[in-house]
């Protein structure tokens, strides 16, 4: 049997296994536990009693975090030329339209967001195979297929994301960063969280939230108590 860590000893001391935190309680340990020497990611992930087979059960949605996610943000804004100044003042890292469909053709993804009006999706439809997959493709219930391209890109910039529940029925975002203080943490997880919830279908019988846990990169899985938003968490 291997001996524990230095830092393992510490996570252990402080993480009480089978515990349900307060989410306040959580973002404290949570910082108290990372020990990675770069800025780590803080995920969280809420595990829900539903079947995503089912089209009434196939949660998704989009949330704007208080205080962002730490995270540049790379934006590909498609659109035709009449929108490009648009796109560009507000913030967008790429703008254009064919040249960019020709790239992502031959294979670039190196984006976290694409954007695109109503009137290039015939050409932006076509690259689903290579975007969909890896979450990129545009999307009117996401905001990302808009003509109101300018606005839509400020809200990614400042922390909008979309989520949707994966085939195991559970759901993962970034809520921010290590460096986040406790309580900028704990104010992206309640929103989150309570989008989440808002989202419960009503035809849903049993539980909706199972279980909720946060966690930075490397570090250790902290439960957080569902009560607190109004969710029953096992």
């Amino acid at each position: 049997m291997s001996k524990l860590t230095k830092n393992q000893k510490i996570v252990g001391a402080k993480v009480e296994s089978g515990k349900l935190y307060h989410i306040d309680e959580a973002c404290a340990l949570l910082k108290e536990t990372s020990f990675t020497k770069f800025d780590a990611s803080v995920d969280i992930s809420v595990r829900l009693g539903v079947d995503p087979r089912k089209a009434n059960q196939m949660i998704r949605g989009v949330v704007t975090l208080p205080n962002g996610t730490g995270k540049k943000v790379r934006v590909l804004v498609l659109c035709t030329p009449d929108k490009e100044a648009e796109a560009k003042d507000a913030g967008a890292d790429y703008v254009g339209l064919d040249e960019y469909v020709d790239k992502i053709k031959g294979g670039w993804t190196d984006i976290d967001v694409v954007i695109c009006t109503p009137s290039v999706m015939a050409k932006v439809g076509a690259l689903g195979r290579i975007l969909g997959p890896r979450g990129l493709m545009p999307n009117p219930k996401t905001g990302t297929v808009t003509m109101n391209i300018g606005n839509a890109v400020q809200e990614v910039k400042a922390g909008k994301i979309d989520f949707k529940v994966d085939k195991q029925g559970i759901v993962h975002s970034v809520i921010g960063k290590v460096s986040f203080s406790a309580a900028q943490l704990a104010e992206n997880a309640t929103e989150f969280l309570n989008t989440v919830i808002k989202l419960k279908p009503q035809s849903l019988k049993g539980t909706y939230v199972k279980s909720i846990s946060i966690s930075s990169t490397m570090g250790p899985g902290i439960f957080v108590d569902g009560k607190n938003f109004g969710a029953s968490a096992e």
